[in-house]
């Protein structure tokens, strides 16, 4: 099993459901008491938010860069920035370490594409949603994202950073996001990928008016795919 390196405090909710997640996945696919072989960083969120709003991206690379670097140099056999936003510099930390990165974006157009979806609703973070690294990823990627109007955005990003970031979960919020998921879903909308890795705090994939695509578990699925990859195909080599 390859050690798994996580990126993680942004925030440290959602860095919460990845611990459990990858090594849930593990133990179903190894059985009995197995779990992962993983090394968490967890920064402090307050100062990576400081970063974002004075748009000091340069600055974030710099300080995630040094983090994963740091992992790898304790044995991460791959690395995980753990939130969508901050792979606005995903190109820079991968640049910074010789270990892959494991590119959320990514992980989750496979995931669109396995299932036939073309155009995707992203409800994330106002970075996430407007500075374009994503939708053009995206696009690069065959997929054709929308995004919410102005109001809607300003109403999921609050969402993410004055409760769920925070450790709230209000049903309020839910039926707002529902809402701008019905209105997507009248202009042509496909999917829903849940495009913040706190937005699984209050919304079920499985239980939204279009099919929903979390990223965090499609990422945290990628990182177990990538830690037993060798284990299984020597089991199935000895099979």
């Amino acid at each position: 099993m390859k050690t798994i390196g996580l990126i993680g405090g942004m925030s440290f909710e959602s860095s919460a459901v990845y611990y459990r997640l990858v090594n849930e996945m593990v133990r179903a696919r190894k059985g009995g008491l197995a779990s992962a072989e993983l090394i968490l960083h967890s920064v402090n969120f307050e100062e990576i938010v400081a970063l974002q709003k004075a748009g000091d991206w340069a600055g974030a690379a710099r300080r995630l860069g040094e983090v994963a670097a740091r992992l790898e140099a304790a044995g991460a056999g791959c690395i995980l920035i753990c939130t969508n936003t901050m792979h606005l510099i995903a190109d820079e930390v991968a640049g910074k370490i010789s270990a892959p990165l494991i590119h959320i974006i990514d992980e989750t157009a496979k995931s669109l594409h396995a299932a036939g979806r073309k155009r995707p609703l992203l409800l994330a973070t106002r970075y996430t949603m407007e500075h374009g690294f994503y939708t053009d990823r995206m696009k690069s990627l065959g997929l054709d994202i929308m995004v919410p109007d102005a109001a809607d955005r300003t109403t999921v990003h609050d969402i993410i950073f004055n409760e769920l970031c925070a450790g709230r979960v209000h049903d309020s919020s839910r039926e707002k996001l529902i809402d701008i998921i019905d209105r997507a879903a009248e202009h042509g909308a496909d999917s829903i990928i849940l495009g913040c890795t706190e937005i699984c705090l209050i919304l079920d994939p499985t239980r939204l008016p279009l099919p929903g695509f979390d990223t965090t578990s499609i990422h945290a699925h990628a990182a177990v795919d990538f830690a037993l990859g060798d284990d299984e195909a020597e089991t199935e080599e000895a099979a």
